[in-house]
């Protein structure tokens, strides 16, 4: 249904058509349609299942807007509606089901935007406006292969695990060091520090993103978005602490999607309770960073997170990095945090408190302010990884083991971290190998 004319709205068809259920609905579009200079009359009585029977005998309009109130299986409709509808019809769906999971399978199946009544008169106004660019604005790569992009999620398997840092210097490493278009996403949305460590005031656009999502496009994203540098724009907030989070998600599923098609990379700092509260986030995400801490509670949750993954993201590949590293003092060693969590640690960030108060100081990235410490030479290997891999061979980043929990035994570590304390050097003195 929304493949795009290439120059204007087709001549040989109305340029609107609209099919809704109840005289409030209509009493707000008609103005609209009017002021979009097409004929009020065309603003018709009735919702979906008018629209398929009345197109199944007549020529479809370029823009279509239909009305979901009364369907029993929109899904199911909307692909009868697809069956009727001549190529490069755009359809607006309305309703009243405010569900994340619906708009995402309506934009799934075609339509290119859904609208919540009771309808605004600004949003409805906005949403045309976009439906008219996809024929009057000539898409870029036309002809050209998919344009290549990477999702990171970067998520603390406990706090103070350093997830942000580890987001924030990706993000920097892919914009500047590899001079790739990079989108930062701070979710958390009241302590959120990917701006701050950046030097930067968060603004206003992920909060108004989250009060207006239909309002997020390109235009919104170019507005919203602070520049850090040439290739690296952030979206965060300090919301008020006062103010709960107020959200289906849909804000941020919007914000990815958008990403998607401006950026080469994105990167997520998702707290944990984000990846819980939203699990739809991790929808488009290729590979999802979990930051970890030698400690029996963050090879607990580790443990549990993996497993979420496999059940919830299946298609996400998990990195395991182990973040302030320092082998003298590890409450457990590497090797029982590998046998524990069936799987081999992908990288290791060395613990460097100097570096970290540098960076604080300076207002820089750790990365910059720091380029010879050795947790900055980790950290660019980590980017090295990603920025190397494509969308299709993700899964080389990664070695998952068969089982998540088989060999989780805190008791075991328990006993072994007792035993390390009576051995000379601490926990290198006993290895454990990987399960296979």
């Amino acid at each position: 249904m929304n493949a795009p004319w290439k120059s204007g709205l087709p001549g040989n068809r109305d340029p609107f058509a609209a099919y809704i259920c109840d005289e409030a609905a209509l009493d707000v579009l008609r103005p609209v349609v009017v002021e979009m200079g097409w004929q009020p009359e065309k603003c018709n009585k009735g919702g979906l299942r008018n629209a398929i029977q009345s197109l199944s005998v007549s020529a479809s309009p370029a823009i279509l807007i239909v009305d979901l109130s009364e369907s029993g299986d929109p899904l199911n409709d909307i692909n009868a509606l697809a069956e009727v509808c001549e190529p490069g019809t755009v359809v607006i769906a309305i309703g009243q089901v405010n569900d994340v999971r619906l708009y995402r399978d309506l934009l799934a199946s075609g339509i290119h935007d859904y609208l919540l009544k009771p309808l605004n008169a600004q949003a409805v106004h906005d949403t045309l406006n976009g439906a008219l660019a996809v024929f009057t604005t000539p898409k870029s790569g036309e002809g050209e292969g998919v344009k290549r992009h990477i999702s990171t999620a970067v998520v603390g398997t406990r706090g103070g695990a350093g997830a942000s840092t580890l987001a924030t210097s990706l993000a920097w490493l892919f914009s500047a060091e590899h001079k790739a278009p990079t989108a930062l996403l701070d979710l958390d949305v009241h302590f959120g520090t990917n701006a701050l460590a950046l030097d930067l005031e968060p603004g206003r656009g992920l909060t108004d993103a989250i009060d207006n999502p239909s309002r997020i496009d390109g235009l919104f994203i170019e507005r919203a978005m602070i520049r850090a540098n040439d290739n690296l724009s952030i979206l965060s907030a300090e919301a008020p602490i006062s103010q709960p989070l107020m959200t289906d998600g849909s804000a941020f599923v919007q914000l990815e999607e958008e990403f998607r098609q401006a950026f080469e990379m994105t990167v997520i700092d998702l707290p944990r309770n984000m990846l819980i509260n939203f699990p739809h986030l991790l929808a488009d995400v290729n590979l999802v960073v979990l930051t970890c801490e030698l400690t029996l509670a963050s090879a607990r949750d580790t443990i549990r997170i993996l497993s979420w993954l496999k059940t919830h993201a299946a298609h996400a590949h998990p990195m395991i990095v182990v973040n302030k590293y320092q082998s003298a003092v590890a409450e457990i060693s590497k090797s029982d945090f590998e046998a524990s969590i069936e799987r081999r640690v992908d990288f290791i960030v060395p613990y460097d408190i100097k570096a970290a108060s540098n960076a604080a100081k300076l207002g820089e990235v750790f990365v910059e302010a720091n380029k010879n410490s050795k947790a900055t030479l980790a950290l660019q290997q980590i980017a090295e990884r990603v920025m190397g891999a494509s969308e299709d061979d993700l899964e080389a980043i990664s070695e998952e083991k068969k089982s998540f929990l088989d060999g989780f035994d805190l008791k075991s570590l328990l006993a072994k971290k007792k035993k390390d304390k009576n051995a000379e050097k601490g926990t290198d003195k006993v290895e454990a190998e990987p399960a296979e």
